[in-house]
């Protein structure tokens, strides 16, 4: 159960970190069975990438249980599609998916750009823009993307699309920040709301219940 109006940062990964795309039609068929979902279910994804065994979603629902509904709607579709391709059977996914409730005033952004770096991270691209599976092209350059509803911190990066455009790229002019890869990784993983112990507490408060505990250590490679 998530809160209307706050992001979420979602990840799903393939069973046994195994691949859930293997040609050039499958992130098509991906892309639209998810935006199906999120007009049926109401949901607005900010931010995407499509990896070869994992996704990563930015995503603000509408109302309690549209990031779940979603997901779950995409795999009903996505899943037999996959199989029914490859002549196979049983579960494509890794379990539930992870999610973090996103601060959007203090981590959104990073939260972008943490999202369509992943190639980069991953060493399949050198530059985000090389990557035609996100939403970098639509963020960075503004160019068309019927999947991706800007949120209102990246609207406040200028007034024009083309500013906005040219702001958002200067976020990924700087190196990674490792402390805040990594915070983002643990909340992400546990659960966890990703923002000041304020917020925490505030999300707690409206859930009516405990948010996850962020579990130090290593945490878990190329999420």
């Amino acid at each position: 159960m998530f809160i209307p109006g706050l992001p979420v940062h979602v990840v799903q990964r393939g069973n046994n970190r195994q691949a859930i795309f293997f040609e050039q039609e499958d992130y098509l068929v991906y892309l639209s069975f998810i935006a199906e979902a999120i007009d049926r279910y109401g949901c607005y994804i900010h931010a995407y990438v499509l990896m070869t065994n994992h996704v990563h979603l930015l995503m603000t629902p509408l109302n309690h249980d549209a990031v779940s509904r979603s997901l779950q709607y995409t795999g009903r579709h996505y899943v037999p599609y996959v199989n029914n391709k490859l002549g196979r059977t049983g579960t494509l996914w890794e379990g539930r998916f992870k999610a973090s409730i996103i601060d959007s005033d203090e981590y959104l952004l990073a939260c972008y750009r943490y999202i369509e770096m992943n190639p980069v991270r991953a060493g399949m691209v050198t530059h985000p823009g090389s990557y035609q599976w996100s939403s970098h092209a639509c963020n960075a350059f503004a160019r068309e993307d019927s999947l991706v509803t800007p949120h209102a911190n990246y609207l406040s990066l200028g007034a024009t699309a083309k500013k906005r455009a040219q702001n958002y790229r200067r976020l990924f002019e700087a190196q990674d920040d490792e402390g805040e890869l990594e915070e983002i990784r643990l909340h992400t993983q546990s659960g966890t709301p990703l923002g000041n112990q304020r917020f925490r507490y505030q999300i707690e408060t409206s859930l009516g219940v405990r948010a996850g505990q962020v579990s130090r250590g290593r945490p878990e490679k190329g999420i």
